[in-house]
């Protein structure tokens, strides 16, 4: 009886812990998690603005080519990073010095530091010493990263649902800039969980070494949005 109460308490203990992880994940990675996401398009405004996307088969097209070749690619691997020095109590200084000189855009720094440091702030309600030991002024794809790392989630867990945020709020900014439906919104999505998934396989994997982007239209597009006469986002 002894031996079965046991197993019962470690089985109970241990299912706890999961759930407590993926609520933590899913909050963290949530729309309404205060990191501003609604602000930003990455670079999408300008794309649409220039006529380079113009329906839903474009818009998937875009980012399936943004996740593997583009910006979430390199924010993928920034994450995987920050999550394994996290993990093992490194400090993660120099991969967010890498992370901000790496935004190619004004755009897009003040996407990523602008998210971020709202990500902290936010996150800090859940205490860990990673917090302290990372700058105010933070990447998105470090700050999550190294959260999760700190906390115990998953890498491949925390991956998925970091690049899952990222695409979703780009089919949100798209909602608002193309004539799109929210069925055709969802379709979308469930037509980028492949991409997805693939991203996520290939980033557990990395290195910084592996860092690099070719999705040269998507950064110009990025730029070009800087001067835009008129703007519903900040990227």
């Amino acid at each position: 009886m002894a031996r079965a109460t046991a197993s019962t308490a470690i089985t109970t203990v241990t299912t706890m812990t999961d759930q407590r992880s993926l609520l933590r994940l899913m909050s963290w990675m949530s729309p309404a998690f205060p990191t501003g996401a609604f602000t930003y398009s990455q670079g999408l405004e300008g794309a649409v603005h220039d006529g380079l996307i113009s329906e839903g088969d474009g818009l998937r097209h875009w980012l399936e080519d943004s996740l593997a070749f583009g910006q979430p690619w390199n924010d993928a691997v920034l994450f995987a990073e920050s999550w394994r020095r996290a993990r093992a109590g490194e400090d993660c200084l120099d991969v967010a010095e890498l992370a901000e000189a790496m935004a190619g855009s004004a755009g897009r720094h003040i996407e990523t530091m602008g998210q971020g440091s709202a990500f902290l702030k936010a996150a800090r309600e859940w205490p860990s010493p990673v917090f302290d030991a990372l700058p105010s002024s933070c990447p998105l794809p470090v700050a999550a990263g190294a959260a999760s790392g700190a906390h115990g989630i998953d890498l491949s867990a925390a991956l998925a649902a970091f690049l899952h945020a990222m695409v979703s709020n780009a089919v949100q900014a798209s909602l608002r800039l193309l004539p799109l439906g929210q069925q055709q919104g969802v379709a979308i999505m469930a037509a980028l969980e492949e991409p997805v998934t693939e991203t996520v396989e290939r980033a557990m994997d990395s290195t910084l070494d592996d860092l690099g982007s070719a999705a040269f239209l998507a950064e110009i597009m990025s730029m070009r949005h800087e001067t835009q006469y008129s703007r519903l986002f900040r990227s």
